[in-house]
């Protein structure tokens, strides 16, 4: 893989399918795949609920600009980022500046019914999640626009149909 090639990052509500498609696709072209919120829990050797019971989101965030930045600069990966990737603006720029960007938007109910049993969503460990997942989307809905080079619809058709699409786009972009 030339050292040229711009990575293609993945950004999304948590149960967007980040993780799935970004794995799916980096086979498909050839890429590396890294998942952020993997990488953190690789790091620290605690599961993210921990590192939230800890050091709250705050520390968390913290956690993950850094490995954002540092992400930014390798080349030729798929990166799934973690949901709230989009709130600190530097790592909105390091994902504009590093590749392509490609927002995986799902509806709220959908994101509900796929998250649902999932313990490992400090975010969602409320009272009404779906509530808690309509405001995270009307909150960070704005913010993953602003950042994508391209919006994928992900409540409709399968991660199969959506890599084809990123891969395609990929490939236009890139001559891969």
């Amino acid at each position: 893989m030339p050292t040229s090639t711009p990575n293609i990052y993945l950004v999304g509500l948590m149960g967007a399918g980040k993780t799935t498609i970004g794995r799916a696709l980096a086979r498909r072209i050839g890429y590396g795949f890294v998942d952020s919120d993997h990488e953190i829990v690789a790091r620290t050797g605690v599961p993210i609920p921990t590192i939230f019971e800890i050091e709250g989101e705050e520390g968390f965030r913290r956690r993950e600009a850094q490995v954002i930045a540092e992400l930014a600069g390798d080349h030729g990966r798929v990166v799934a980022t973690g949901g709230g990737v989009v709130l600190q603006q530097a790592n909105r720029d390091h994902l504009r500046s590093g590749g392509m960007v490609a927002y995986l938007r799902v509806p709220p109910r959908i994101l509900f019914e796929r998250t649902r049993s999932d313990r490992n969503r400090p975010l969602l460990r409320v009272a009404d999640p779906l509530a808690r997942l309509e405001a995270l989307h009307a909150e960070r809905d704005p913010l993953y626009r602003e950042v994508a080079d391209i919006v994928v619809e992900g409540g409709r058709g399968n991660a199969q149909s959506i890599t084809q699409l990123l891969a395609r786009e990929a490939c236009l972009r890139w001559k891969l």
